[in-house]
């Protein structure tokens, strides 16, 4: 079964070669969509598509994020608030969820508290991502694979095991790295 997952995998043509073919720049206007039906992340320039990654979700595939242990990828717009290496997953995107967004949603349906409503919206005040002591959590980002890098991205078929994190293999991470920056916009979909 690897083995037909890396044939698949073979002859994928590199994200460099398509921009310099299509004579496009990544480096002012790049974004991300993530299609959690087509378990797809696409890279925008702008409004011009330039390539799809397969992807691994979160383990439950509901569509409203309520804790932060609901293994649920979240729907909504964000965009990239941090950007570091992970000891467990390669590389790591962090994504500003909640967002205000969802705070409000959150504490509208009683899944978080005043207070926890109030510390989500004070870490948007002072630009940082937002925290994760709250019921919702924070953790929520774009990923490496990590440690079982070989097996999942050669899988034929899509192995959702995330905490609701959007995960695509180390290669992939690599490739897009250079173009992505703090504030790359990050629009989730289902």
């Amino acid at each position: 079964m690897i083995l037909y997952g890396m044939l698949q995998n073979s002859g994928k043509i590199p994200l460099e070669k398509i921009l310099i073919e299509k004579k496009l720049d990544l480096t002012s206007d790049m974004n991300l969509v993530v299609d959690k039906k087509a378990q797809r992340l696409m890279i925008y320039a702008d409004t011009t598509f330039v390539k799809s990654y397969k992807v691994s979700l979160g383990r439950s595939q509901k569509d409203i994020k309520s804790s932060a242990e609901d293994y649920v990828t979240p729907i909504g717009e964000y965009y990239i608030c941090s950007i570091g290496k992970s000891e467990d997953y390669y590389k790591f995107f962090k994504l500003n969820f909640p967002n205000k967004l969802d705070a409000a949603e959150a504490y509208k349906n009683k899944d978080i508290s005043k207070f926890e409503y109030d510390k989500i919206i004070e870490s948007y005040k002072i630009s940082s991502c937002p925290t994760n002591k709250t019921k919702l959590g924070a953790n929520i980002g774009i990923q490496g694979i990590g440690t079982y890098n070989l097996i999942f991205k050669n899988l034929p078929f899509v192995f959702n095991w995330t905490n609701g994190s959007i995960s695509i293999s180390d290669e992939s991470i690599d490739e897009i790295f250079p173009y992505v920056k703090i504030g790359t916009k990050v629009k989730i979909i289902h």
